[in-house]
């Protein structure tokens, strides 16, 4: 990791200092560092959600639990001051939450497509089919 910061947890769970000139709050998500300060006026929820659930320590579940969206995934990278030390690792893995579910994810398979986009407009087109077919073999059999 030639470049990058390295933060220890003690010294990120000392950055929750969110009132005053000398305000500084990181936080640590999926081992990455973070410093939120300028955030903390422009979140969605309000400093208060970021104050109790992400000053100073990991709040990688926290996080996952708000179901980010991948414009929130991409606006996080702009807050980002380093990694984690392994040391201060927990290396339990938390899944990454989606919110919007529309999206293809690297993740996903989609090479089958869904059984129900062929068959529900077969069974459709052969419902209509049959009184159509009933009429004109009818009328062929007694014209009008």
């Amino acid at each position: 990791m030639t470049g990058v910061s390295v933060y220890r947890l003690a010294e990120v769970s000392k950055h929750k200092k969110c009132r005053g000139d000398d305000r500084s709050v990181w936080t640590v998500i999926h081992d990455k560092v973070y410093d939120i300060t300028n955030l903390l006026l422009e979140h969605p929820g309000g400093e208060e959600v970021l104050i109790e659930n992400a000053a100073g320590v990991d709040s990688t579940e926290s996080y996952e639990d708000t179901w980010p969206s991948n414009d929130n995934r991409e606006m996080l990278k702009d807050f980002y001051i380093g990694e984690l030390h392994p040391d201060d690792r927990t290396g339990r893995a938390v899944k990454r939450k989606y919110f919007d579910l529309r999206e293809t994810r690297e993740d996903e398979s989609t090479d089958a497509p869904s059984l129900t986009l062929y068959l529900f407009p077969s069974i459709v087109i052969l419902l209509v089919s049959i009184p159509t077919v009933f009429l004109i073999c009818q009328n062929q059999i007694y014209p009008i």
